[in-house]
């Protein structure tokens, strides 16, 4: 069969193809993203098989197919399960991307550790090299003779491995280090990272075998490679943190066997990975007493209420035009509020440099957290301190007031399970607590901004 080389120009970012190098992708609108890649191009078309004759394939109706329970493997480190959504399911594809160095292996490993008491588990590494591989599992204490480790980067011979020793789990450190001898692009190309992981995903649901597949992330954050990538396999977790801090949080972006809202959180430490059962109380951890601009949020991760200290910091510019900077807080919403602020409350702030930080890497992107962050800025103005006892939520409207959020009973009993004294929440939330006394805490329902900021003094 003959075939020539043709020269394309695929988008690093959404994966169109374009004949030629545009500045500006025509499909994504992203600049500078198409790159140059020679691919081999068949000229014998219409053979579907050694015949010649076109595969027919026998349908079979929803009833026929039997409602087996699924199965699902228990990792041992709960705050993974719960994003998974109660383990990992067998068969499935699964794709781990975060920031170099945040613990993507640490965490892989710590899962073969687990696992490989009871399944048999192939480790493949593209970066490291065996020796190196033991050398860090012994530093996390992995000893398990269920574990197998294959330094490769071709990819057929990776899915030829799995083929013959019949894993129950194989790991792919990375996904961006493998390559198919289809494909003559370079290692970790579009068109590689694509069909590589196309080839994971039929070896996966053909031998009913769960791999987990490690994706770096570009500078903006997102797995470096084609958004097509993310519709190829069964979940997406991100491992997200600061690398200069100890706490990391596994988000799952997208999973077809459970929840998307669930959150998972860790602390680094010198032995690996460590569960956060209780992260309101390791975010609230070292809050200042008696310091203005303070004031506790809650946000709700799935099924899970999580408490946050939002710090606001309001000064005298000493430039023309004050500046705003706002970290784990979006920035336009933090603008909002201050414009609300001014017109219906009279609080200032349009000579002032304000600042706002959420503790502890955490990002609020939920409405609750608006009057949290209000009532932050009204104290970092007028110096005066928030109760540390005290625990706020509700949404802000452009009107001043202050509207209902979902979940209040489980917020609530959060708060009060972690020794608050005093709760300022939506009246309209207030309605929906069943039996508020239970919660042995003083909570007082407000409607508007301003009798937020009078119930503070009571």
């Amino acid at each position: 069969m003959s075939t020539k080389l043709k020269n394309v120009f695929v988008c690093s970012e959404c994966g169109a193809e374009s004949p030629k190098w545009l500045g500006k992708c025509p499909s994504c609108s992203e600049w500078n993203t198409l790159v140059e890649e020679i691919r081999g191009q068949e000229t014998d078309t219409g053979k579907k098989n050694g015949t010649g004759a076109v595969k027919v394939f026998t349908p079979v109706t929803i009833n026929d197919i039997c409602e087996a329970d699924e199965i699902r493997y228990d990792t041992q480190v709960n705050e993974l399960n719960r994003v998974l959504g109660g383990g990992i399911v067998k068969g499935s594809l699964v794709l781990l991307g975060g920031d170099p160095g945040i613990g993507k292996s640490t965490l892989l490993l710590q899962i073969c550790g687990h696992l490989g008491k009871t399944l048999k588990i192939l480790y493949v590494s593209g970066e490291e090299s065996q020796r190196q591989i033991k050398l860090r599992a012994a530093r996390l204490n992995v000893s398990t003779p269920n574990l197998f480790l294959l330094a490769e980067t071709d990819i057929e011979s990776i899915i030829n491995t799995i083929i013959i020793e019949k894993p129950d789990l194989v790991m792919i450190d990375s996904i961006q280090t493998m390559t198919h001898s289809a494909v003559s692009s370079a290692a970790g190309s579009v068109s590689q990272v694509k069909e590589c992981t196309q080839a994971l995903m039929r070896c996966a649901k053909g031998e009913e075998i769960s791999i987990f597949v490690v994706g770096h992330v570009n500078k903006d954050g997102a797995i470096a490679g084609p958004k097509v990538l993310e519709h190829i396999v069964d979940a997406v977790l991100y491992f997200e943190g600061e690398r200069n801090l100890p706490y990391r949080i596994l988000r799952a972006v997208k999973n077809r066997y459970g929840s998307t809202n669930e959150i998972g959180v860790f602390e680094m430490s010198s032995e690996g990975l460590c569960e956060v059962e209780n992260p309101s109380m390791m975010l609230l951890s070292g809050r200042p007493v008696d310091v203005s601009g303070t004031c506790v949020a809650c946000i709700m991760e799935g099924s899970r209420p999580i408490l946050a200290e939002v710090q606001a910091l309001v000064t005298k510019t000493g430039f023309g035009t004050p500046r705003r900077m706002s970290t784990g807080f979006d920035y336009n919403r933090m603008s909002l509020i201050l414009a609300v602020l001014e017109k219906r409350a009279g609080f200032l702030f349009s000579s002032l440099d304000t600042y706002v930080n959420i503790i502890g890497g955490l990002k609020l992107d939920e409405p609750a957290a608006d009057l949290s962050v209000a009532l932050a800025l009204v104290s970092g103005l007028t110096d005066i301190p928030i109760r540390d006892d005290v625990f706020v939520f509700g949404e802000l409207g452009l009107a001043g007031e202050i509207r209902s959020v979902s979940n209040a009973e489980l917020r609530v009993n959060e708060a009060a399970r972690l020794g608050f004294k005093k709760c300022i929440i939506p009246k309209a939330s207030l309605t929906k607590l069943v039996n508020p006394q239970k919660f042995g805490i003083e909570i007082i329902g407000v409607s508007s901004i301003s009798q937020a900021i009078a119930a503070l003094k009571k």
